[in-house]
């Protein structure tokens, strides 16, 4: 009798027809089923982050080197052929595949986009691996280079991981577009998405395939070499070489393979070129720019020197924010990206962390004015002017604010995680000192026991930098604030930074999308789900830009032979050219003006920097503890019915209220949650837990129970005084260390005449704990 498909599930309809259908022509190790392409994205719901489901592809085909070919969505037989197309589809252009299938168990719809045909097929004519090969090279999609190149696997070994779909999709369109002649290319990956990671499967492949002998990777800061050689680049240890002008044997450099190098070392700090002496023009075959829009970009700079002599190797920008300006462009040297994967597609795959903002008012924010003939601390009178937030650590120091800035870090890390790893973005260096020793003097109790508790990291301090190593570490503890300038804006790998203060003016979208960089890194498993921007200056307004994660375009004013630092030549405003320190910028003590916060708001944006809502946490619990229960009286009878209060924490859990996070957040770790939830949503004064356990010794309830019974209901008062109402609930509370004397779970039960007079003696115990006073 021949089965009725229509009464199959989707997973019967894919064990008996779809994938016998697919093994007839794919080998089975070449089908990957139910495959991940997405992590899934963090949410922010009140103070809990909730991942979404991740996007799975029921079926992606793969050529035998690992290859992503056809994509194909399976669905029950009371949909239709082409049901799943649509979502096959979508799949198919995230990880760039040409061939897109559904079916229902009784045939396949195909679409090719090489031809835009959308066609069906029966069960049993699926096309082979080398029929979609041959007409990828029919439609001049794959010439013979770009065979040779599909054909070398990615790395994958113990330690490295296979590619996501997006670093798949970038490595492949780059090799793809060298393999078609192209010399210049550019790569836009946001921060924490793997641009070392994928140059070096760029890499890697390019070698397996002949076609990269000699390899340079240029970078601008040391700590950028040495991650890339010590984590993504290991597996190439033997073949790379870290240029060292001052002790490179000239003779023998040119006998490596991959090269590293600062641009600094290839220049020398007297423009003596010195490239010209290691290496032939030809010598490399591949260079790659990282953070490219640091140098390259500028039409002048000593990196295009550099790119110029070695003009004839293919050049690869990667950077996570191109510049395009009217003196700066990216665009103008390596040409439109041949791939972008953005913040927005980070944090909307769940590959990245998204955020809460903290605004932080003061009451001098918008303005202060010195009173008349108000002197600094220096004894010079004060400019009568109102200054503001632009002007503070720029055009005038005051005291009583860094104070007040540190301190608002500090209460937000007390109430929250003492030891989450933070960057406090100042004005300048000596503003980052100043901050420094302001944290210090906030967080004296830390400095104690963790004496880097908080450290100065700024390219001028040679113990700040020593400490970059351990800040960044996800082993080590400490440094756990960082102070800085600039040195921590960009490139810097900050795996567990939780929190990003801004106490520096900025302006420039490049230097803000690196800045809020340094904290997209997740790290789900170890609990860096998301993290939180702290702005003392109004500087996540750029948020509402239109710039934010938008298109890159370059600037049509854009000329080749504009200044190389970003800005027009020549001109400016005062200054009359002369060397020597500037002069001190006034300093205010505390006593002549104090700083106080007026108002802290709670913003949670989406990945396209679009404002999703602004509210308190406190409010926020409030407003989801009244949508679920109403009035005090219906949340009382709601616990009262309750059979395990649990479910009371997991009905708010579901809404996004963490009530034992919150809880610590406030410092009433030593409240229950019901006396918690009626203080926040009703407004009533909450007892301790050791007020309520006393309340019910002095009711004299024990008195109820004799002997061992009594003892027994005594210890689980202590208990509950010290963990709450949730742990006497549990079943294993009597195999805890303090009952032991009272013998076997069992054995306590018969204490009671048996289970179910004790948990009648735990209900009754609870009634007496919520009893009024």
């Amino acid at each position: 009798m021949e089965t009725d498909k229509s009464l199959l599930s989707e997973e019967d309809i894919k064990h008996r027809y779809i994938t016998p259908a697919l093994e007839r022509v794919w080998n089975p190790s070449d089908i990957r089923m139910e495959l991940p392409i997405t992590a899934g994205r963090v949410n922010i719901r009140g103070n809990l982050e909730v991942r979404e489901r991740p996007k799975f592809a029921d079926y992606v085909l793969y050529t035998q080197s690992g290859h992503p070919l056809a994509i194909v969505e399976a669905k029950d037989n009371k949909h239709t052929v082409s049901y799943g197309l649509q979502q096959a589809k979508a799949y198919a252009e995230m990880m760039d595949v040409k061939f897109a299938y559904s079916s229902n168990g009784d045939a396949f719809t195909e679409f090719d986009y090489l031809t835009g045909v959308e066609r069906e097929l029966p069960l049993d004519a699926f096309p082979s691996p080398a029929e979609l090969i041959a007409r990828l090279k029919e439609e001049g999609h794959l010439t013979d280079a770009q065979v040779k190149v599909l054909e070398q696997p990615f790395y994958v070994a113990e330690g490295t991981f296979a590619p996501r779909y997006y670093q798949q999709v970038a490595v492949d369109r780059t090799l793809d577009a060298i393999a078609r002649g192209k010399t210049r290319l550019l790569l836009v990956m946001a921060t924490g998405t793997g641009k070392t990671y994928t140059a070096f499967q760029i890499i890697y492949r390019l070698r397996k395939a002949g076609l990269g002998k000699k390899i340079l990777y240029l970078a601008d800061r040391n700590i950028l070499v040495d991650q890339s050689i010590q984590q993504d680049f290991r597996p190439l240890a033997s073949v790379i070489h870290k240029v060292n002008y001052a002790a490179d044997d000239r003779t023998t450099i040119t006998s490596y393979e991959v090269y590293f190098s600062l641009y600094q070392q290839l220049f020398g700090e007297n423009d003596e070129e010195r490239f010209r002496e290691l290496f032939r023009p030809d010598f490399f075959d591949l260079i790659v720019v990282d953070e490219c829009h640091r140098g390259s970009a500028k039409a002048d700079s000593r990196w295009r020197k550099i790119l110029d002599y070695f003009n004839t190797a293919v050049q690869i920008g990667m950077t996570a924010t191109p510049k395009e300006t009217a003196y700066v462009s990216n665009i103008d040297y390596f040409g439109d990206p041949v791939y972008t994967y953005s913040l927005r597609q980070g944090i909307d795959d769940g590959f990245l962390a998204p955020f809460r903002v903290i605004n932080v008012q003061t009451n001098i924010g918008n303005g202060w004015r010195p009173c008349k003939g108000q002197r600094d601390f220096f004894g010079k009178e004060i400019e009568d002017r109102v200054y503001n937030n632009t002007d503070y650590d720029y055009n005038i120091v005051l005291e009583d604010r860094i104070r007040e800035v540190a301190a608002r870090i500090t209460y937000y890390l007390r109430h929250t995680d003492r030891m989450a790893k933070t960057i406090v973005f100042c004005a300048d260096e000596a503003a980052a000192e100043r901050m420094r020793h302001a944290l210090a003097q906030q967080n004296n109790d830390m400095m104690q026991k963790y004496p880097n508790y908080v450290v100065r990291i700024t390219g001028s301090d040679p113990y700040g930098k020593s400490q970059l190593g351990y800040f960044i570490s996800v082993a080590s503890p400490t440094p756990v604030i960082a102070t800085t300038s600039q040195l921590l804006s960009t490139g810097v790998d900050c795996k567990m930074v939780r929190l990003i203060a801004l106490d520096e003016n900025i302006t420039s979208m490049t230097m803000f999308k690196q800045i809020i960089g340094r904290g997209t890194r997740l790290r789900y498993d170890e609990g860096k789900r998301s993290f939180v921007i702290m702005d003392f200056r109004g500087v996540t307004r750029l948020f509402a830009d239109p710039d934010w994660d938008g298109p890159i375009i370059e600037d049509p004013g854009f000329e080749s032979g504009e200044g190389g630092d970003g800005k027009p030549t020549g001109g400016g405003h005062g200054g009359g050219g002369g060397g020597g320190d500037p002069a001190p910028k006034p300093f205010v003590r505390a006593d002549g003006c104090k700083v106080y916060t007026v108002q802290e708001t709670i913003a949670v944006y989406d990945a396209g920097g679009k404002l999703l809502k602004q509210e308190n946490i406190i409010d926020y619990t409030k407003e989801n503890i009244l949508g679920q229960f109403g009035d005090l009286h219906a949340f009382i009878h709601e616990w009262n019915a309750a059979e395990k209060k649990q479910a009371i924490a997991d009905v708010l859990a579901k809404r996004g209220v963490d009530l034992d996070k919150l809880k610590q957040a406030m410092k009433m770790d030593d409240v229950d949650d019901f006396d918690f939830i009626c203080h926040v949503a009703y407004d009533q004064k909450p007892l301790t837990r050791r007020e309520r356990a006393e309340g019910v010794k002095r009711r004299d309830f024990l008195s109820r129970y004799s002997g061992a019974a009594r003892e027994v209901l005594e210890t689980l008062l202590e208990s509950y005084k010290n963990l709450g109402i949730k742990n006497i609930e549990k079943a294993d509370v009597l195999r805890m260390k303090d009952f032991q004397k009272f013998g076997t779970p069992g054995r306590i039960g018969k204490l009671f005449n048996g289970k179910k007079g004790y948990e009648e003696a735990v209900r009754a115990l609870e009634q007496e704990l919520y009893k009024a006073g």
